[in-house]
């Protein structure tokens, strides 16, 4: 068996897990800003939030994580100066943007929670479009693996 098609395999259902959640979540927000002042609408609005992220955002990304590194480990363990090339480089880094923007989320819902502003409409629908912007550079950056040639 090539356990390192088995990992990519299982990384990328990860990612997609993630990323459902990443572009989900700020929706969420949008509704729950649009109906502030319904307590019964935003009662709901707050239990699914609060699912999404513990349910499947924060063990999609573990997950993700994990397959990762264990894709980084079998691919270059043998010759680590393989990760100073370009497309892994920008790969790690948009990596690290999605784990900022996923805690990011994660503390904008616990402002919500509080009762605390967290922002307007224009503003959530705006940054919702950040987690697949970074797809496209990442997933861009490995299928043409730039610099490995």
């Amino acid at each position: 068996m090539d356990w390192y098609d088995l990992v990519r395999g299982l990384h990328i259902l990860a990612v997609i897990a993630w990323m459902a959640g990443l572009l989900y979540l700020p929706r969420l927000f949008i509704y729950h800003i649009q109906n502030k002042d319904k307590p019964v609408v935003t009662d709901v609005f707050r239990v699914m939030e609060r699912k999404l992220i513990r349910l499947i955002m924060n063990p999609a990304m573990i997950v993700a994580w994990v397959f990762g590194l264990t894709l980084i480990y079998l691919r270059f363990s043998s010759h680590w100066t393989g990760l100073l090339s370009a497309w892994i480089i920008v790969k790690l880094l948009g990596v690290f943007a999605m784990t900022g923007y996923h805690h990011f989320l994660a503390s904008s819902f616990k402002k919500l929670e509080k009762g605390e502003d967290i922002g307007t409409e224009r503003f959530w629908r705006i940054t919702n479009e950040l987690p697949f912007v970074l797809a496209i550079i990442m997933v861009l950056s490995v299928t043409l693996e730039y610099g490995a040639r």
